[in-house]
Parts: C-alpha cells; structure tokens; sequence
C-alpha cells in the first residue's frame, strides 16, 4: 500500500485505544511503526536488479518480525525525541508496536504479494481486495486521524479504524463478484480454468481486472461491477515456455535462476514479451485492466546469461488517452 495510507492506519489504531491526552503521540509513534518497515527497498543491489523485489515485503513484513521491528523504531523516536520530552518507553513502544502491526496485513489486502510468515515459507500473500492507492479508502482514514489528534479524543481514530474494515470487506466482496463473473465468462468461452484471479483496478473498487489460465494461455479481461456487470473483453498470451520462448537460454544459467526469481515474484504470471524480444513480463499490473502492457518486465541478453544478471524494466509512461479510456471503464460506458 502507499506510504500515506501505511502511516494514517498505523495512527488510527494506536490513537484508537490511546488515553485522553495522548493522541498525539500516539499518532506520532503510530505514523513512524506503520510506515518503517518499507525501509527494506534500501536493499539493493547495482549488479542484481532482481534483489530488491526478494527483500521488498519479506523479513520486515513478517508478522514475526514485528515486535523487533517496532522496537528498533521505538528506541530511535525515545532516543532522538522521546526522552528530551520525558516519554515514557513503555508506551512509545506500545504505539509503535500497535502502528507497525497494521503494515503487514494492509499490504496483504493488495495484489503484490506479502511474506507474512517468513521465515517459514515463502508463499506471497495477496488477497487482492483494494488497490496500491485508493483515495477514497486513505482521505476519510487522515481526516479522522487529524480529528482525533485535534480533539484529544480517541472515538475519530476508531470510526477510522472501522471505516478501514469496512472498505476491506466491501474489497472482499466486490473482488468475490469480480470472480464470478469471470468464471461465467470463461465457461462462455469453453473453458474451465482451476483459478480465477480478480485484482481491483487503479484507485477504485468497481473495476477489476480478471485473469485465469486455460491450455497454457492467459485471458486478461475487465469487469465493472453494478447492478448489470459490463464486461470489456481483453487480451490472449501464451504462458511462459522456456523451450519455446527461449530455447537459447542454458537451463542452469544465471539468467534462468533470475527467470525463477521473477517467476516467485510474480506469482506464475509470467509470459514472453510479444512486442519486445528477449523480454519477460509480469502480466498482473497494467493500467487498462483488459490490456496485457505491463508496469514492469525483466531483459535477458544471450550474449551475457553466464556472466550477468537480467535487466530490470519499468513501464508507466501512458497518455492522457490511456487515463480516458480508463475513466471511461470505471463508469460502465461502452469505449
């Protein structure tokens, strides 16, 4: 999740059991738990482009890991500010601990995948009910936690902290739908994939992008949900076949461990590039939700599988056109 909405939740939760005077810094400590443990995209390396997408949302992100995290923040804010005010450690680290416990399980809500049980398993999770960025899920969220600050009153921050669940369940619901969609599309079509994944659309809970699997091909289409859904047919890829896309890449090469490594990453979802060669994409992200344009891809090279790691791409260069038609798909009209 983005890092505004990160920080107003891990203020609301702190602020929402905090005594009578202690909003404030409640909503301090919150802010610094929920938003630190994102500090792990500073893991990066300049000869591994692929290391930085292991670490984003692993050890730091592991409900295990959060009573250390949030003390390791808790002893920086006593330390630089805390005891120059006479803060009492035992309640900065409770706020922080409180703040830095809601990261984890918000970035779950998304689609990109979130280690939560590190480091016992490796399996991403992504429950795929609320996009990276949702103003109408953030606004109200800061507005409250600013009331309660304001105030010195608790209730705002916990209205804060429903109104979240809510949203969240109303994602759980609205991706449910999504799903059903699909699959009666799909069966339209003849098919009967084993999964159907449905991921909400940028900024909003009515449009979501469908993809499921048949014959070793992906189906990519939209739906935008209301009384009578619409449905905007998208776009057909083969899945990823080593033999077939790339029959010149060594099976223990360096770059095949990579095409692995981002394989994991993106969940399986993962196809040879159609319009650029030697390219692998990540097929979960676009910004039409019925296209296959992906936001980001790794660049293998023949020349230098042996000796150097894949290159790293991202793509989000759209036009005013692009943000229309999707305008246009959020309010059911025919494009």
């Amino acid at each position: 999740m983005d890092p505004v909405t990160q920080g107003a939740l891990g203020a609301a939760l702190p602020q929402s059991v905090a005594r009578r005077g202690k909003t404030g810094l409640a909503m301090l400590c919150g802010i610094a738990g929920g938003m630190a443990p994102d500090l792990d995209v500073i893991i990066r390396s300049a000869n591994d482009p692929l290391l930085f997408l292991e670490y984003h949302r692993q050890f730091t992100h592991s409900l295990i890991f959060i009573p250390l995290g949030a003390a390791i923040v808790a002893l920086t804010l006593w330390g630089t500010v805390g005891l120059r005010r006479g803060w009492a450690f035992r309640e900065v680290y409770f706020f922080t601990a409180l703040g830095y416990a809601t990261h984890a399980v918000l970035d779950a809500c998304t689609s990109y995948g979130t280690l939560l049980f590190w480091p016992f398993s490796d399996q991403r999770f992504a429950w795929n009910n609320v996009s990276i960025i949702d103003p109408l899920l953030t606004v109200p969220l800061i507005a409250l936690v600013l009331t309660s600050r304001l105030s010195h009153r608790r209730w705002p921050a916990l209205v804060g902290m429903f109104w979240v669940v809510g949203y969240l369940s109303l994602g759980v619901v609205a991706r449910d739908a999504a799903q059903e969609v699909a699959q009666q599309l799909a069966h339209s079509r003849g098919h009967r994939p084993a999964v159907i994944e449905a991921k909400p659309s940028f900024a909003n809970l009515l449009l979501w992008k469908t993809i499921y699997e048949d014959d070793d091909r992906y189906y990519v289409d939209a739906v935008r949900l209301g009384r009578e859904p619409v449905v905007y047919p998208g776009e057909v890829l083969a899945a990823l076949d080593i033999a077939r896309d790339f029959p010149w890449l060594g099976k223990d090469s360096l770059q095949a461990r990579d095409v692995e490594r981002f394989r994991w990453f993106s969940m399986g979802y993962i196809a040879a590039d159609p319009d650029f060669p030697n390219r692998i994409i990540d097929i979960r992200y676009s910004l039409l939700p019925n296209e296959i344009r992906p936001l980001w891809s790794i660049q293998l090279n023949p020349e230098t599988q042996d000796s150097k790691h894949v290159s790293y791409l991202v793509s989000r260069e759209r036009g005013a056109e692009t943000v229309s038609r999707l305008w246009t798909m959020i309010r059911g009209l025919p494009l």
